[in-house]
């Protein structure tokens, strides 16, 4: 009898534990129809071993022969943003004004989506590991249609639009090889760290866009003003501009597109949940023709997924890694290893020595003004700057790459192409080489040369002292000039260093 109560009691025993081994399914409060959120599923798992009381321990072979939980993956990213939808909604006529705005343009949407395939899944990655909602996903649809290389009136670029010095205070490098405003893993770091330290800020992330939009002096301003008024503080209670009006109701608009595009006469284009690029480290500058051949895509689509780069090649000192499609890396570092060609770089980059025209620069470095100026968007009627990083020819004998620190914060720097003519002008009293170079903004050394005296001379009074100025300063000291040949009013000397200063700005 007490052997047959014991086989018993661990028949019941076996029975619990096999009970909580089945295919974990949504919870019966999740709506229908929806999507459950992975989190859902985990919960339901941990009810369900706390029911059934399945917490004993069990051997490996007994743990190898029940079944394991399958949690399918969505079947695209469409599908993997929508389970991450965190954000609440706007009840508000300007949705559904942009929804009809929107579901009026299929083709643009389209268009839109079919450019965001390249980026969508790394964005959706990070802001998944970051706990963030996945409606954030598609805030490139409003800031630049997701063109990483669009750039706004007011000088914001990139697909996050970051204007130039919000982009710097989030660490994207801007100089004369590559604007990382452009740059998808960067830009993509720096606008998720923004809208973090935002929604930290305001804790709501409709205030959190707004203040994207509109910066967070201006939302915080608002948001006092209507405190001091007794007013709401929610996003729709804030007075503010029209575009920041219409920015959040834009971005929930496309996010109930994604939801049910049917409904919206839209359609999405498959987009695989899985990535579209993969990170290829360079150790050599190459050229970016040279890099899309050995990688088997074309120019375009090497571009696309490298869109900070500026310049006609990459200098690996400054730009370590590029992207490449997924099942082009591979083929890429064969091609590299296997490429006979001789230099990966036919560029480097010159630093100019002294202030000079673009046409004394080409001479210098034995390129045509025409293709200087080509390569480094130099416009017209300009002359470069002392210092600044010029990409030019790369000789066949130079072996070394461009190092860190130019690659790294090399700039090109262009000022006026002034004409200077010569001007005589009669030395006060107490006039020398120096208090005439500060006066006329000239180098005290260019002033002793003009006059064949040292750097420390002094001039007598009534001297003639030559200067080489500006036409439209030259022009104000002949006009201001008295009868006895001197300058009438220190009035006059302001506007001649002001039209100097102009004029070297």
């Amino acid at each position: 009898m007490k052997l047959l109560t014991i086989l018993c009691l661990s028949c019941l025993l076996w029975l619990t534990g096999c009970a909580s081994t089945g295919v974990m399914t949504a919870s019966d409060d999740s709506p229908a129809g929806s999507p459950t959120p992975a989190g859902a599923y985990a919960a339901n798992a941990r009810r369900s071993h706390i029911a059934s009381g399945a917490l004993l321990p069990i051997t490996a072979e007994q743990a190898s022969s029940r079944a394991v939980a399958q949690l399918a993956p969505p079947a695209d990213l469409w599908e993997r943003i929508r389970r991450g939808y965190g954000m609440p909604d706007l009840d508000s006529d300007l949705v559904q004004d942009r929804e009809q705005w929107y579901s009026s343009r299929p083709d643009y949407i389209l268009r839109m989506t079919e450019r965001s395939r390249k980026y969508l899944f790394h964005i959706v990655e990070e802001l998944e590991r970051r706990n963030m909602p996945t409606e954030l996903a598609l805030l490139p649809f409003i800031e630049s249609a997701f063109n990483p290389q669009a750039v706004s009136s007011a000088k914001a670029a990139g697909m996050w639009q970051f204007m130039p010095a919000t982009g710097k205070h989030f660490e994207l490098k801007q100089n004369a090889f590559r604007d990382d405003r452009r740059d998808v893993l960067a830009s993509t770091r720096a606008a998720l760290d923004y809208l973090q330290k935002l929604h930290t800020m305001f804790g709501d992330w409709q205030l959190a866009l707004a203040a994207y939009n509109w910066g967070e002096g201006s939302v915080s301003r608002a948001i006092a003003k209507n405190q001091r008024a007794g007013l709401g503080l929610t996003y729709a209670d804030l007075s503010m501009p029209m575009e920041t009006r219409f920015y959040v109701p834009k971005l929930l608009a496309m996010k109930y597109i994604v939801a049910n595009p049917e409904a919206f006469n839209s359609s999405l284009p498959h987009i695989g949940n899985h990535p579209y690029f993969e990170t290829v480290d360079i150790k050599r500058d190459i050229d970016v023709a040279l890099a899309a051949k050995l990688a088997e895509v074309s120019v375009e689509d090497f571009k696309a997924l490298n869109p900070s780069v500026s310049r006609p090649v990459i200098l690996a000192a400054g730009t370590p890694q590029i992207l490449l499609p997924w099942e082009n890396a591979a083929v890429f570092q064969r091609n590299l290893e296997a490429y006979g060609g001789g230099r990966l770089a036919s560029w480097t980059v010159w630093l100019a020595p002294t202030t000079m025209k673009p046409a004394d620069a080409a001479l210098r470095v034995g390129m045509s003004e025409a293709e200087l100026r080509s390569v480094n968007n130099i416009p017209p009627r300009v002359v470069i700057k002392a210092g600044s990083s010029l990409l030019v020819t790369r000789s066949t004998q130079l072996e070394t790459d461009v190092g860190l620190h130019v690659a790294d914060t090399g700039q090109l720097s262009l000022a006026p192409d002034v004409i200077l003519k010569r001007t005589v002008l009669k030395a006060g009293k107490k006039d020398s080489v120096a208090s005439l170079a500060q006066r006329y903004r000239v180098s005290p050394a260019s002033v002793a040369e003009w006059n064949k005296v040292s750097a420390s001379a002094t001039f007598k009074g009534g001297q003639q002292v030559v200067l080489f100025l500006p036409v439209q300063a030259r022009t104000l000291v002949q006009s201001k000039r008295n009868g006895k040949g001197k300058i009438s009013t220190q009035l006059a000397r302001r506007k001649v260093v002001k039209a100097t200063r102009v004029a070297n700005r």
